[in-house]
């Protein structure tokens, strides 16, 4: 498999939401790659690069050691579901509550969710920032976007039924506040990698290279 993210379109016969889901769940994919639904179609897409290890640890020990009780911090690829809008994410970084994880199935209901954190890359950027931004944005208290392009982090909270009504956003090296329920200033001097590289190798990917 490429870079790229594989899309696998439902016909309308698979097209409801409990079909689509079902089929994301018996997926296949390859290791290194997630499935989400998103806009009626699965995609399939590559898990975090191996430079994203770094911020990604960094980024999951400081939000773990100011996650509310009673919540879990993981970057297990778990689904979460919103059927308002006929989505289903597999955040990057993800803190929700416990019990969510106590029922049976391979999905957890997005109103678990108390923050989701998405690193971008070329592929997809487009649906951190768009897609997942709307849908997080009418139910996620906290979206932190690290936009590993621009070098930037973004974070977005206060959650309407038009989405965020607040945000912020800083270059990497300074600091970002991460607002309640967890009230604390994010260290964003781990997150950087080298620009050049970074496209470099995703552009290779795009181009039809495998990872």
């Amino acid at each position: 498999m490429i870079e790229r993210p594989k899309v696998i379109d439902g016909s309308p016969s698979t097209g409801a939401f409990e079909e689509m889901l079902r089929i994301v769940e018996e997926l296949d994919t390859p290791d290194g790659y997630k499935a989400e639904l998103i806009r009626g179609k699965i995609v399939v897409s590559p898990w975090s690069k191996l430079r994203y290890l770094r911020p990604m640890r960094s980024l999951r020990k400081q939000v773990e050691a100011r996650a509310p009780e009673g919540t879990v911090t993981e970057t297990s690829p778990f689904l979460f579901t919103f059927p308002a809008g006929g989505r289903g994410f597999g955040p990057d970084l993800f803190v929700a509550d416990e019990a969510a994880f106590d029922a049976e199935g391979r999905h957890a209901d997005g109103a678990a969710l108390s923050l989701v954190a998405e690193l971008t890359s070329l592929s997809t950027k487009d649906v951190d920032w768009l897609d997942k931004l709307d849908t997080y944005g009418r139910i996620v208290p906290v979206y932190l976007v690290l936009d590993m392009q621009a070098a930037e982090a973004t974070a977005f909270w206060d959650p309407s039924p038009k989405g965020y009504r607040s945000r912020t956003t800083l270059p990497f090296g300074r600091p970002l506040h991460v607002p309640t329920p967890f009230d604390f200033e994010l260290d964003t001097s781990e997150f950087i990698v080298p620009v050049k590289d970074e496209g470099a190798v995703e552009g290779e990917g795009e181009a039809g290279g495998g990872v």
